[in-house]
């Protein structure tokens, strides 16, 4: 079957909205001069404390704020659902901050680290569908046939977003925000960078978090796993097999950086072999069957080709186990339900090929990974290292991720980041730095210390605790950010320090282990 055709169509209009007043009397007067392209639906003072969200549980304690909520048109086929959230005047604090999605979007970031959390800090938000509507991100049906979709969603409904979002803030406050940010991962982190490359001038500090950027190849390793898992009658690593692969790792590799703790710091320093674990008897729980160890040889190696070359990362060793790791996105309960491939298959089926004939086990990554790219590479991908622009403008951009996340391997975030010093050079200490958190999952869980304040200002006002607020000290004050000390409640509770890499904590060899005062970030030995 050929693969689906997608045009290539300008957004307009979105400017227009700068014609709004240059103060408008009200939250309801911001409805009154829709631009073209443009339709708001909604223009409301919310002072009840209680935002009513439709098929979701109503959000409470909210200070006052104006609701601006209407959808963008800037092609025949989009439909772009947007909210913009603007708290009363007296509770801003000047900055605009803007929501990312996760998966294959579909909805409103309302709660949590959402609107919610962003209102809460003082702070203008938006957030945005990405040009559809799904009850679940990991859905892609909506963009069969709809190639103008497909482009929202890539790149162009996050940046239309923003543009909106500042025009409304200007029209509210009678004044532009001093600073924009943004903070995302997964999906959101591939957005964060899509802005860092192609929209620098939107936000001043952006934060990327285990970006699925190098977006083509990560689907198409979803179903070289997919495919791996039932090579063979007896390829499939169960469930109930996981911890014991996990314990395994982590006798042979924990104690490699110094401290036997249940985290290996740097994975690439793993010498784990699968076969180690191939069943000496009868199959059980404890042992894999020689075509499981083979399936597992493939999911550490990453997509190769016949001779051998490595076409994207594979997934690291260690923290296989516990909720956020392989059984849930790698493996499934059986054959054909992890989370990667639904991923992988919903992709290629909708956005690739156009038809629910595709089948998955006759995908061969050495034939079919360089079509899909070129395809759909130029639309969904954020993967150029040319960040000249955002340099230029002296914008900030962070980028971290989990060494042991299920999800988007760590190698790809290394990868992009040595692509960034290899074009920049030694200017990209002057924009941008990159951490690894060992033991993190996807985003956050796992055994290491993970919760760090990427997404959103914190309650406490330290820096040195929250790589959101360290993002601002930098873009505000000219204060580049170092160590950041990351903590998880445990038990038991730990804190360790997040390096600017390539540094790596160091234990000084006294004192607590699970306290971030008795490690040093050191250069790798």
């Amino acid at each position: 079957m050929k693969p689906m055709a997608y045009s290539f169509l300008p957004a307009t209009g979105i400017l227009a909205l700068l014609s709004l007043p240059i103060a408008a009397a009200t939250c309801e007067g911001l409805a009154a001069a829709p631009p073209a392209h443009t339709r708001i639906a909604l223009a409301q003072m919310v002072t009840t404390g209680t935002v009513e969200i439709p098929g979701s549980k109503p959000i409470a304690k909210m200070p006052p704020f104006c609701r601006v909520a209407g959808s963008l048109q800037p092609s025949s086929d989009s439909d772009i659902q947007f909210e913009v959230w603007l708290p009363a005047p007296e509770n801003w604090n000047g900055r605009f901050q803007g929501i990312g999605n996760g998966g294959f979007a579909g909805s409103i970031s309302y709660g949590g680290i959402g609107l919610e959390g962003a209102l809460k800090n003082g702070y203008a938000a938006a957030s945005t569908d990405t040009g559809h509507r799904t009850k679940a991100g990991i859905d892609a049906s909506w963009a069969r046939n709809h190639p103008e979709k497909v482009i929202d969603y890539g790149y162009r409904a996050i940046h239309e977003t923003a543009v909106t979002a500042k025009a409304l803030i200007q029209a509210y406050y009678g004044k532009p925000a001093k600073y924009s940010y943004f903070a995302s991962c997964s999906n959101g982190g591939r957005q964060a960078l899509m802005e860092a490359q192609r929209f620098p001038e939107d936000y001043d500090g952006i934060i990327a978090g285990a970006p699925a950027n190098d977006f083509t190849n990560l689907l198409s390793g979803f179903v070289w796993n997919a495919v791996a898992l039932v090579e063979r009658p007896d390829s499939f690593i169960s469930p109930a097999k996981i911890p014991a692969i996990e314990r395994t790792v982590l006798s042979a590799c924990d104690a490699k950086d110094g401290l036997k703790d249940g985290v290996i710091d740097d994975p690439r320093k793993c010498d784990f072999q699968p076969s180690s674990l191939i069943c000496k008897g009868a199959e059980n729980d404890e042992c894999l069957t020689a075509a499981q160890a083979a399936a597992l040889k493939k999911i550490y190696d990453g997509p190769r080709t016949a001779k051998g070359k490595q076409l994207f990362p594979g997934f690291t060793y260690g923290a296989e186990g516990g909720a956020g790791g392989w059984g849930g996105w790698i493996t499934g309960k059986t054959p054909g339900s992890s989370a990667q491939y639904q991923f992988g298959t919903q992709f290629m089926k909708n956005m690739y090929v156009g038809s629910d004939a595709w089948d998955y086990k006759t995908f061969q990554i050495g034939r079919d990974q360089k079509p899909v790219e070129k395809k759909l590479g130029k639309i969904l991908n954020s993967t150029n290292p040319d960040l000249g622009k955002l340099r230029a403008r002296n914008g900030k951009l962070i980028l971290f991720h989990g060494w042991n996340d299920a999800a988007i391997p760590a190698g790809s975030a290394i990868n992009y980041y040595e692509a960034v010093r290899k074009k920049m050079g030694a200017s990209t200490d002057e924009f941008m730095r990159f951490y690894l958190v060992p033991g993190m999952q996807h985003c956050g869980g796992g055994p290491g210390p993970n919760d760090f304040g990427a997404y959103g200002a914190p309650a406490h006002n330290d820096a040195s605790r929250s790589m959101f607020l360290s993002l601002q000290k930098w873009v505000e004050e000219g204060m580049p950010p170092n160590a950041i000390v990351a903590r998880n409640a445990g038990p038991p509770e730990r804190t360790r320090p997040l390096c600017v890499y390539p540094q790596v904590a160091r234990y000084q060899g006294t004192g607590d282990i699970n306290d971030a005062r008795n490690f040093r970030c050191e250069a790798p030995k």
